[in-house]
């Protein structure tokens, strides 16, 4: 089976800058060896950046003026026109390279980012920054950091592509110009509230979103705020677009300028892309003293004829889509093909043992399996007895397929991950109830006390936590999803069970033997695809006769050298790495331990009387199985030679990449196992 295992992105140097943009914060710079050209016309990322941002106007706006004259409307639109532009070329070439990507927030905001750049560009009065509570907007970062000489323009090529230092999310320390880290969605504010207590002249100034403001912490944010009078100034996009769908129709009720309002804030409502009404509304909670938002109305991606109005501008631009866009605002058709169309997604091949050709993605797995269960009842019974709640992430978690087949059980809600894990454990307070809950992984971390509420209660909640681990998380560091022990919080007396599959065969056989058990039970799946677990006589290991049995250890191959523990999407990679090592005669096993959290006697004691054992997996080494495992083996007075491996550091951006950049390929295991057998 022919996989990608890893590649190679732009190869850059690191230099400081001499001149901080704030007391005390540094930024870095990058020192680029660029390639000559092999033809007086360079294709895909050997192109030079086509949209001259040279030509954009410097323009100084006076808040105390709150009428632009004809130049300064002139050039503004002139400014956001061309920004634009380059938001939609470069954002592409993540769709191009397959890396995905987001276009439709970065672009939309660009007016209001104009209007602060002109102000900052006028007046010390302001924290300098934009800070934006929606990282998935990080173009406009990348943006500013070409605009401000800290990348060079070409570098926006490279978008989201390995090793280039341009992720998913803005991160701070990581790329030239960046000044601060966005994090998970919504989590901004709050930190901002820092910022304007260490700011007391100064106004500072936060990016909202429709979606962003759903988070709850939010909400604690605007009653600090206000309380404090807290010269904090919100410009918050209302496009009505999320990932899922549109919050006027999976949220009802929801108003952001009445949520604000309600927490005391001011609050002004205007259309956004009517350039003098935005800046007007802007000069007035300027004006204000305390804490005031100018909420802006517009369509998602404005003038993107194939994306306007829609959830797809929420994600990357299509290349068509761009070409056309782009073509349409006169630029010749060639500057975009002859970039676009020669960036192709990198991959490195690599051919597993072990594993099947057929992958399947557990994360969708997880929602098709829960039709089986639920196809056994009626659907009044089904409705009576469980409840599947959403938080705008039902195509990503799997939970599309339940709200297509079984909408009598399926709650859409929005970007409200504790409400809502609390909500499917208040379903599951009857005993005989049951509550389904799922979100990615990497916001597992802000539902930890909810889960303490659901088990002080005894509810019974099923949640599934997708994009676990690292492979092909392109978003990077901020979404990785690595602290999944922190779910297993409990004392040793009231149990937790969370589950980790090795494929899609054996999510479908863990999710039909524990959903109706009682309890909080967690099970995790990757973003990535993953191969079946075959037999060495070529079958499938979770085939029609496999029955799961929780906390039992499963036994992928005997050996007489040591053993290596794994799961989940690290199981495939690490039997590839036995197998090669048992060819070359070390005659090591593999035991898959699908049910993280609990002690299997038997197999602890096989593994652990042997010469040593490997630990492999995708989540965090401070705080993973590997971190566990080898004080398990003590405490029965265990002493093998003893090692673990797991995500250690930060990412490198793209996507398979990932797992060799920290040294979970297979031949990073291999060479782990050698070190060990010694």
């Amino acid at each position: 089976m022919v996989r990608s295992a890893g590649g190679h992105g732009s190869d850059v140097q690191w230099r400081p800058l001499s001149s901080p943009l704030l007391p005390c914060q540094g930024t870095l710079s990058l020192t680029f060896t660029l390639k000559p050209p092999s033809s007086t016309t360079m294709a895909g990322t050997d192109s030079k950046f086509p949209i001259d941002l040279t030509k954009l106007k410097k323009v100084v706006l006076d808040p105390l003026k709150p009428q632009l004259t004809e130049e300064q409307r002139a050039d503004l639109l002139h400014n956001i026109q061309l920004m634009r532009d380059a938001i939609v070329l470069f954002t592409a070439t993540g769709a191009a390279r397959g890396v995905s990507g987001h276009t439709g927030g970065a672009y939309d905001t660009v007016p209001e980012v104009n209007l602060l750049l002109s102000i900052f560009a006028g007046s010390d009065k302001f924290v300098p920054i934009l800070f934006d509570e929606a990282g998935h907007r990080v173009a406009t970062q990348y943006l500013m950091s070409a605009i401000e000489g800290h990348i060079p323009a070409e570098h926006l090529l490279h978008y989201r592509e390995a090793n280039s230092k341009l992720p998913g999310h803005p991160e701070l320390g990581l790329t030239p110009g960046i000044k601060f880290s966005s994090g998970r969605l919504g989590h901004v504010w709050p930190w901002v509230n820092g910022i304007a207590l260490a700011n007391r002249d100064k106004t500072v100034f936060m990016l909202g979103s429709d979606g962003s403001q759903q988070e709850g912490n939010d909400a604690e944010a605007a009653r600090l705020a206000v309380a404090q009078g807290l010269n904090v100034k919100l410009i918050i996009d209302d496009n009505d677009v999320t990932i899922a769908g549109h919050p006027s129709q999976y949220l009802k009720g929801y108003d952001i300028a009445k949520t604000l309002s309600g927490a005391g804030l001011k609050v002004l409502t205007v259309q956004g892309e009517d350039i003098d009404a935005q800046w007007a509304a802007l000069c007035e909670i300027i004006a204000y003293k305390g804490p005031a938002a100018v909420i802006c109305k517009r369509v998602m991606a404005p003038g993107v004829a194939d994306i306007e109005g829609t959830t797809h501008g929420h994600d990357v631009i299509p290349v068509k889509a761009a070409i056309k866009y782009l073509t349409a605002r006169g630029y010749p058709e060639s500057m975009a093909t002859n970039i676009l169309n020669n960036i192709k997604p990198n991959a490195v091949p690599y051919l597993y043992v072990g594993s099947s050709k057929e992958t399947g993605a557990n994360r969708v797995v997880f929602g098709e399996a829960v039709n089986l269960v639920l196809d056994k009842l009626s659907k009044e019974e089904a409705a009576s007895k469980v409840m599947v709640i959403d938080s705008d992430l039902e195509g990503s978690t799997g939970l599309k397929v339940i709200h297509q087949k079984h909408p009598e059980v399926f709650i859409p809600s929005g970007i409200m991950e504790r409400g809502n894990f609390s909500a499917a454990a208040g379903f599951g307070f009857d005993q005989n109830k049951f509550g389904v809950f799922s979100t990615f992984s990497a916001f597992l971390e802000m539902v930890i006390s909810e889960v303490t509420m659901a088990r002080l209660n005894f509810c019974n909640v099923l949640c599934h936590f997708s994009h676990s681990g690292v492979d092909e998380m392109a978003d990077n560091t901020c979404h990785f999803g690595i602290n999944s022990f922190f779910a297993d919080n409990s004392l040793p007396d009231m149990q937790s069970w969370l589950y980790f599959p090795a494929d899609a065969a054996q999510m479908t056989a863990v999710i039909k033997r524990v959903f109706f058990e009682r309890g909080v039970r967690f099970v995790f799946s990757t973003r990535s695809k993953v191969p079946y677990i075959l037999k060495e006589d070529g079958t499938r290991f979770f085939g029609d006769d496999y029955e799961f049995v929780p906390g039992v250890d499963e036994v992928i191959v005997e050996g007489s050298a040591g053993y290596v523990v794994s799961y989940g999407d690290m199981l495939y990679r690490s039997w590839d790495a036995v197998l090669r090592c048992r060819q070359e005669g070390l005659d090591v096993g593999l035991i898959n331990k699908p049910t993280l959290n609990l002690v299997d006697e038997k197999a602890i004691m096989k593994v652990g009387s042997s010469h040593f054992v490997l630990v492999v997996e995708s989540l965090n080494q401070k705080t993973g199985l590997g971190s566990k495992f080898g004080t398990w083996l003590l405490e029965r007075g265990l002493t093998p030679r003893y090692g673990y491996i797991g995500t250690n550091k930060e990412g490198c951006g793209g996507l398979t990449e990932q797992i060799p950049h920290q040294g979970l390929d297979p031949q990073s295991i291999i060479l782990k196992i050698r070190q060990l057998s010694q």
